[in-house]
């Protein structure tokens, strides 16, 4: 199906008067395109954030899209001429609209589903890990590790200072022939990883069946279907196997109500890595860790983020 995407440059003053107009003629939501969210200092450092790209905005006003669909429009050039009158309208009311441009074009469902795409590109992480959208070209080295992966509508491009933190940490405790528990698997790039390093079976959980579904494809797709199993499940209850190593990339919050199961889970020896930490927070999962009777090895620091590595002697 394709979609009519209008387009109206204005300015911050009339951002929300021309955002109703749009919605007035039938846009379900607006997305605006602010230059100012480029030199924003983020207070929630929460999910993955991508490099924006100033060639996306502006360079001065803000740009307004609205989106209707094929089905939902009777008369094109009826619909832009409404559009028009609405900010020539606004314009005698007295308000600022500058420069109030209008532009449109159509745009296929399957390209728009896309877009974000272009953003995620081929990382490599370590000397041996290289995380490859599954959509781009690569030449790995010799030895070199690639994950392929298409993270969907899931949690995980693998980018993002928590997920390289777990990979380090991963390389440095993993032995190859581990049994592994991924709690919180997304896209299931950790699972992977695991693999890849000669886990001998990986378990990947997550509470949502959309990032157990999109894992699975990732696991077929680097052909680890006989490694990695992939299930619904809530942090580790109902877990009766036992793992060399645990590793969760969630959240402070999460990682302390899921460490009183690791000695039950944890074989003796046996490591645990958790990610998905803010700096302000690190401590406090540290001492429900001890709590649990684990001893922190290691903790390693990224952009605001930290991973911690423990062991269950």
């Amino acid at each position: 199906m394709d979609w009519m995407e209008i387009v109206i440059h204005t300015n911050q003053e009339a951002v929300e008067a021309v955002s109703f107009l749009l919605q007035e003629l039938g846009a379900d939501g607006v997305a605006i395109e602010d230059p100012e969210v480029l030199h924003r200092a983020w207070e929630n450092r929460y999910g993955e954030i991508i490099e924006l790209s100033p060639d996306d905005y502006p360079e001065e006003g803000v740009r307004i899209k609205a989106y209707l669909s094929e089905l939902e429009i009777e008369d094109p050039e009826a619909l832009l001429q409404k559009v028009r009158e609405g900010l020539e309208h606004l314009k005698h009311s007295g308000l600022n609209i500058s420069p109030g441009t209008v532009t449109h074009r159509m745009v296929n469902e399957n390209d728009w589903a896309d877009e974000w795409k272009k953003y995620y590109k081929v990382s490599k992480i370590s000397d041996r890990i290289t995380i490859k959208p599954t959509w781009e070209e690569y030449d790995p080295s010799p030895g070199e590790k690639v994950i392929e992966l298409d993270p969907g509508m899931a949690f995980g491009t693998g980018t993002h200072p928590t997920t390289a933190l777990c990979i380090h940490l991963l390389e440095q405790a993993l032995t190859p022939g581990d049994r592994v528990i991924d709690v919180g698997c997304g896209s299931g790039v950790l699972s992977i990883v695991a693999g890849k390093l000669g886990a001998e079976h990986v378990l990947a959980l997550d509470l949502d069946p959309l990032a157990v579904e999109k894992t699975r494809e990732n696991v077929e797709t680097n052909h680890l279907s006989g490694v990695i199993e992939a299930r619904e499940g809530d942090l580790l209850k109902g877990v009766g196997q036992t793992a060399d190593l645990v590793v969760a990339n969630i959240l402070a919050e999460i990682i302390v109500l899921l460490v009183h199961d690791l000695p039950r889970v944890l074989k003796p020896g046996g490591a645990f890595i958790a990610s998905g930490i803010i700096e302000e927070k690190a401590k406090w999962v540290e001492a429900s860790i001890l709590d649990a009777g684990l001893e922190v090895l290691e903790t390693k620091h990224q952009d605001g983020w930290v991973a911690i590595l423990a062991k269950k002697w």
